[in-house]
């Protein structure tokens, strides 16, 4: 059975605000996604049974995604995102979550995306490593990519305290897990 609600004794960091520097943002189980609000897309991505993470030059583990070009759609920037940061090909994707947020900006991060109220799609799909990632010179720079268990990735988040990506990549982890026993593929 799919979840349908976030349990706060499993997912603490998910079931209340998360600041993310001048963001202020709430999580949302679910995959309605209204266009006009989207502005970063992110993805846990999965090759087989394991999880895809990918270091930084400055030390940090992250996961995928981040914010559309101007006329991007948020599919695109993903394809996008996932070959600039992991080197990879989209084989699949399922929007589980949102982050509606808060900018407490004057002005918008670009000039292109909604603002100070917009969304960060989540998600989790199978990917294709096929070469290194682009490292565009506007970009975070990558020095790993590695897939690991999922229990190796929750380890990493944690010792960065990043409690928040802990919970996604575990909620992501059960939610796949779901969707195969029930044998619902995946969709774009």
């Amino acid at each position: 059975m799919r979840m349908s609600s976030l349990s706060a004794e499993l997912f603490p960091a998910l079931s209340t605000s998360i600041h993310w520097g001048i963001i202020e943002a709430e999580f949302r189980l679910n995959d309605i996604v209204d266009e006009k609000l989207v502005s970063n897309i992110s993805i846990i991505p999965f090759v087989g049974d394991q999880c895809v993470v990918f270091q930084l030059d400055n030390g940090d583990w992250e996961l995928p995604g981040g914010t559309l070009e101007a006329g991007e759609h948020y599919m695109d920037g993903l394809k996008r995102e996932l070959m600039e940061e992991l080197g990879a090909e989209m084989r699949s994707y399922q929007i589980f979550g949102q982050f509606h947020c808060t900018s407490s900006a004057l002005e918008p991060y670009r000039a292109h995306i909604p603002h100070p109220h917009f969304v960060r799609i989540i998600g989790y799909g199978d990917v294709e490593l096929v070469g290194d990632p682009l490292n565009p010179e506007d970009g975070e720079q990558v020095v790993a990519v590695e897939v690991v268990e999922i229990d190796e990735a929750i380890r990493r988040f944690q010792e960065q305290n990043r409690h928040d990506i802990v919970e996604m990549y575990k909620l992501a982890y059960v939610l796949r897990n779901e969707a195969k026993q029930s044998g619902k593929d995946q969709v774009f």
